[in-house]
């Protein structure tokens, strides 16, 4: 395919929140800037992204209005890819399978470490033993109320329906990436470094924390056909949490890095339906944050 570039003067805006998505972009030159609210008392800029990095996948991979506004820092040459386009390009380009969802997984990674510092913050406030007037904890307070307030036209948590319709036409596959687990199998260990994603196509997989000891905490149970374990894999860390099969006859494919540009070619809706799981985790997760925003502050004003 013959892919359109194109080209935007510092401080032009791409595209704005709320538009209709139908293309996405790569960088090659340049910075932009990525906004809630832009342009309002209540503007915030979420993050800057550089040469080599995407944006505008989420409305393309999902359909879904844009959820922000991108706007050039400096002169910027992007490379323009239509959502017609999107399995030409990837076609000609696989390895930008793999790109795309790191882009995704790491925005992921830094959002769960937000998120979890505004949990432990929120415990902070609920506890009544920090001083709510020091400038220290002042500072830390405001990021999470200016979040909160930027956040206030998001729209509500999305629904996992859509994904899980879509992922019901999946066929199961026997063959060597594929196995057959019992019932209390554990299929991976939190902390152990992972390589590998899954998707299930038949029986239930349970998700923990703290496996096998006493803080043990069942996170959620995963049914056909579902997803996990992609964050090990495309982020090369440990395992967050422990993956165990709960049910007899759990039949879960196995799904390496190396194998996305075959799996591409022989099936580009397992590959559109990953990035779309990808897509729907990072929707949520934000939702998440913003609610937890919201409580923030509530508990400091009260």
């Amino acid at each position: 395919m013959n892919l359109v570039e194109k080209v935007f003067t510092a401080g032009e805006v791409i595209f704005r929140e709320g538009d209709e998505g139908n293309s996405f972009f790569r960088i090659l030159e340049g910075n932009v800037g990525v906004y809630v609210n832009y342009g309002t008392d209540d503007q915030l800029k979420l993050v800057t992204l550089v040469p080599g990095q995407f944006f505008g996948e989420m409305a393309v991979i999902e359909s879904y209005p844009r959820s922000t506004t991108v706007v050039a820092e400096s002169d910027v040459r992007a490379v323009e890819v239509p959502e017609e386009g999107l399995k030409d390009y990837f076609a000609e380009d696989p390895d930008t399978i793999l790109a795309i969802m790191k882009h995704i997984g790491t925005r992921l990674k830094e959002l769960t470490k937000d998120y979890n510092d505004a949990k432990i913050l929120l415990a902070e406030i609920e506890s009544a033993k920090v001083d709510k007037k020091s400038e220290t904890f002042v500072s830390k307070v405001k990021k999470f109320i200016d979040i909160y307030k930027s956040s206030k036209n998001n729209p509500g948590k999305p629904s996992a329906e859509s994904i899980r319709e879509q992922s019901l036409g999946l066929a199961r596959e026997d063959s060597t990436r594929a196995e057959t687990y019992s019932k209390g199998t554990v299929i991976f260990r939190e902390g152990e470094v992972g390589n590998c994603m899954y998707a299930v196509y038949s029986g239930s997989v349970d998700i923990y924390s703290n496996y096998g000891e006493a803080n043990e905490v069942k996170l959620t149970e995963l049914l056909p056909v579902a997803f996990f374990g992609e964050m090990g894999m495309i982020a090369e860390e440990a395992r967050s949490a422990t993956a165990v099969a709960s049910s007899d006859e759990t039949f879960v494919e196995i799904i390496r890095p190396d194998e996305l540009k075959d799996m591409f070619r022989t099936s580009p809706v397992k590959i559109e339906m990953i990035l779309r799981h990808l897509s729907y985790r990072l929707r949520s997760l934000t939702f998440d944050y913003f609610n937890i925003c919201k409580e923030i502050c509530e508990a400091y004003n009260r």
